[in-house]
């Protein structure tokens, strides 16, 4: 699995593509073992190298993941629906105090990020919290069809 939040960092929330390209996706498409350096969000710098090997599927998980420039790359785009209101207060109360002004600037780059560049018109599947568990809905982007109606944490 794939983080996008060791791909991001505070100068380039949304700008990593060409680096996810080169250290994750180029390797993973020749067959080799990706290298690439997680951001600590706390220390502002990449932490050290970490190996993601091939895989049938690995999963990218995070905002962005269904960008313009990510979505010939993915087998399927699953869709977290969220109001962000919702979705910012729970990383708000995640990171603390200590990461405030990180959100007070993430809130404006998003918006303007799914503005320019929307995923969720291109999602196959829809999910949504439903009780202890999720509802996996056809999405927008898909075909209709979905092997899993539920999945339980």
């Amino acid at each position: 699995m794939l983080h996008l939040d060791d791909m991001a960092r505070h100068d380039e929330l949304f700008d990593w593509t060409g680096r996810m390209r080169a250290e994750v996706l180029d390797p993973l498409g020749r067959g080799e073992v990706a290298h690439y350096a997680p951001y600590d969000w706390w220390a502002r710098r990449p932490g050290p190298p970490r190996a993601l090997p091939p895989a049938p599927v690995i999963l990218v998980e995070g905002v962005g993941a269904g960008r313009r420039a990510l979505r010939p790359h993915l087998a399927r785009l699953l869709w977290m629906e969220l109001a962000p209101d919702r979705a910012w207060a729970r990383g708000r109360a995640r990171d603390g105090a200590e990461q405030r002004e990180f959100w007070d600037g993430w809130v404006p780059a998003e918006r303007r990020h799914f503005a320019e560049d929307p995923s969720r018109p291109h999602a196959h599947l829809l999910v949504r919290q439903s009780g202890p568990g999720y509802e996996v809905l056809p999405g927008p982007g898909g075909t209709g069809e979905t092997t899993a109606t539920d999945h339980r944490e």
